[in-house]
């Protein structure tokens, strides 16, 4: 027989009323980061020209070798004409120079924020020897982060047939991007770069993601603009615990994407909540019978988030799941019971609860006593 207890928990609400949210982008999507749960979503899964979005895979390539320690930031690539030619064929620029020495530093600057398609191409080279062999290396790590609908066939994202992906896709290599290199992440937060150019004076570039200057909680990522796919935006707002992901495709115009990535962010902190329940909350208890009735400590796997409407938080029921008190033997880690999070519209959310020690055992006698009493009196 399953019993519940009703518990009150220390919930961590992280970020009102609720309304619909539409975007004039063609493809739109909306992340929260820590509950992996889409808020938002149009023709997420229609097939785009990602732009400079394709940078993202670019750098990533780059800061899972610096986090392997095969690749340093002071380190220094010998920059290739073909490199150098991107810079003389009027795509975005940091302006680098044939034979120049540039540390792997400058080159993800000149990348993430001036969206120098001449320093992916100068970076690929550096790493893989050629771009078509970096282009592989960004497909490999594309299947292995899940991303069904996407393929690279080059670093910049010049336009290509053969390079293509969606918002949805473009979200999931996002999130990797934030939860696996966090510390390198912050590239993407830099608001200009001043490159210290051989043969001039040094050139400054603003980042051109206009969101870092329109808020100042938006730490990222990355523009995109092609012809064929308009403009692009994957945007990234941290509001105090709390991430959100928005990617926009096909707006007409620099004003038209910030404009619809912000009003997707502020819909996600206006709209919902995020709920946490943490690992070991001291809530989370249960009765065993040893002889006599004892409390168990529980604990999650992990911190548990839910993204949750602020306007039914008052519906939210939490409780402890299982056949109290447990009589059974358990040791350190075994799973007893369950965490049932539900309200009365049919949302429901179940995850394993574990022991936090091993069963506590008394000697023979004086649970002998106890259970005669508990026969008896209950």
């Amino acid at each position: 027989m399953k019993f519940f207890y009703n518990i009150i928990f220390f919930i961590f609400v992280i970020s009102g009323k609720s309304y619909a949210i539409d975007t004039t982008a063609k493809e739109a999507i909306l992340l929260d980061f820590n509950s992996n749960e889409i808020l938002f979503k149009k023709n997420e899964n229609a097939k785009i020209s990602p732009a400079s979005l394709t940078k993202i895979m670019t750098s990533i390539i780059a800061f899972e070798l610096i986090k392997k320690g095969e690749l340093k930031l002071d380190e220094k690539i010998i920059i290739s004409t073909k490199a150098w030619r991107m810079s003389k064929s009027g795509y975005s620029s940091m302006f680098i120079m044939p034979n120049d020495k540039i540390s792997v530093d400058n080159l993800l600057k000149g990348i993430i924020v001036a969206s120098g398609n001449d320093a992916c191409i100068a970076l690929a080279e550096g790493i893989a020897g050629s771009e078509e062999s970096f282009a592989m290396m960004m497909n490999e790590k594309a299947k292995e982060i899940g991303m069904q609908n996407t393929n690279f066939s080059n670093s910049s994202g010049i336009f290509s047939e053969n390079n293509y992906s969606t918002v949805s896709d473009i979200a999931l290599m996002s999130a990797y991007l934030i939860k696996n290199y966090p510390d390198l992440y912050k590239y993407y937060a830099l608001k200009d770069f001043t490159w210290d150019r051989t043969g001039g004076k040094p050139i400054s570039q603003p980042n051109r993601n206009s969101l870092l200057f329109r808020n100042s909680n938006v730490d990222g990522i990355k523009t995109g603009h092609l012809n064929d796919s308009g403009f692009s935006l994957a945007a990234s707002l941290k509001n105090g615990e709390r991430r959100i992901i928005s990617v926009v495709s096909g707006t007409v115009s620099n004003s038209e994407r910030t404009r619809e990535s912000l009003k997707l962010l502020n819909y996600a902190l206006i709209s919902s909540d995020l709920i946490k329940i943490k690992k070991n909350d001291p809530m989370l208890v249960a009765d065993f019978w040893n002889g006599k009735i004892n409390k168990v400590n529980l604990h999650l796997k992990e911190d548990v988030f839910f993204t949750y409407s602020k306007r039914r938080s008052k519906d939210l029921n939490i409780s402890i799941v299982g056949e109290f008190p447990i009589k059974k033997s358990f040791k350190k880690n075994d799973e007893l019971a369950k965490l049932l999070v539900k309200d009365k519209s049919g949302f429901t959310k179940e995850y394993s609860l574990f022991a936090s020690e091993d069963f506590a055992n008394i000697n023979f006698i004086k649970k002998f006593i106890n259970t005669i009493n508990f026969l008896i009196w209950g």
